[in-house]
């Protein structure tokens, strides 16, 4: 088993993304970890033909949602493995969304979006982020989403 690293040593290696989410296939939208850290994450996105709400030339910029869910979901798994390891069970749930702001109908094919996310809060298991994504420097979309992270103690046997 690999130890874990300190926050300096995840910060400058290359992050699977696997490791740090469940999703798979079509909706896996976060290519790239570019940082993370105990409050927050950026990532990378490149739209393909695979995503969700992809009509054949752009996808709906609804997905944003779902890409700041994911980086957040990045960086409440990293924090989880530095502080549990191997015990951290990698389930949560979206179960608001809070706020959300879209600057363009739909994204198009190919486009590189880059996704930030800050924790504004955390009660328990119960947290607020504010997201932001970026095409090529041009805000797109602005996102805050209430989150739930599943105890590790309650799914041991899920595993």
């Amino acid at each position: 088993m690999m130890g874990i690293r300190s926050t300096e040593e995840m910060n400058k290696a290359p992050l699977a993304v696997e490791a740090l989410l469940p999703h798979r296939g079509r909706m896996k939208l976060v290519d790239e970890v570019i940082e993370v850290d105990e409050e927050k994450a950026v990532t990378c996105s490149k739209v393909n033909e695979q995503w969700p709400f992809f009509d054949g030339n752009s996808v709906s910029a609804l997905v944003l949602i779902e890409l700041v869910a994911q980086t957040a979901g990045i960086c409440n798994c990293w924090n989880g493995i530095r502080e549990q390891g191997d015990k951290f069970v990698k389930k949560g749930w979206l179960v608001g969304v809070k706020h959300s702001r879209f600057f363009v109908d739909a994204i198009p094919l190919g486009a590189r979006i880059i996704t930030a996310i800050e924790n504004q809060f955390k009660v328990e298991n119960f947290r607020e982020i504010a997201g932001t994504a970026t095409i090529d420097s041009k805000l797109v979309g602005e996102v805050t989403l209430q989150l739930i992270q599943a105890d590790s103690e309650e799914h041991d046997g899920d595993r």
